[in-house]
């Protein structure tokens, strides 16, 4: 059953400005997310996706599989650094995979009980609606519990 703290703690990870996108997950699963940035919306001058749009991308692809196994209720993720290598322009919608296998997770989630923060490296491409790589992503998110101090 959900409850108002539920909701809470849900709310904290809505983003207008991302809705704003249009973004949605194509698939989601246990350490699994396929995220589509729709060209839609967010097109640039010269009718190609624009910059900003595959960085959101990569950022709630690289984030989305830690959100979904976190208690939310006593901790956080956070991007410490990102990246995104552009090596075509994408005239159609942009999709990015990204996985944290099961060791892994178990790993993030004894690093918070143990030290009160956790981080990973998430590396993927984006790619267009033809599959072709149009741009290579590298996050570094850091997870925190809410009381954690430097």
């Amino acid at each position: 059953m959900q409850t108002d703290a539920d909701t809470v703690q849900t709310e904290k990870y809505r983003i207008p400005f991302v809705e704003r996108t249009g973004m949605r997950p194509l698939e989601k699963r246990d350490g699994y997310v396929n995220m589509l940035m729709p060209l839609a919306g967010n097109e640039n001058h010269v009718g190609v996706m624009y910059m900003g749009a595959f960085t959101v991308l990569a950022e709630a692809a690289a984030a989305t599989p830690a959100i979904d196994f976190l208690d939310k209720k006593r901790f956080f993720p956070i991007v410490k650094d990102i990246y995104v290598d552009f090596q075509k322009p994408a005239a159609s919608d942009v999709s990015a995979e990204y996985q944290l296998d099961a060791d892994m997770i178990a790993t993030l989630q004894g690093d918070l009980e143990r030290k009160g923060s956790a981080g990973y490296l998430a590396e993927f491409p984006l790619k267009d609606e033809n599959g072709l790589t149009v741009a290579e992503a590298r996050v570094t998110i850091k997870l925190l519990s809410h009381g954690f101090k430097k």
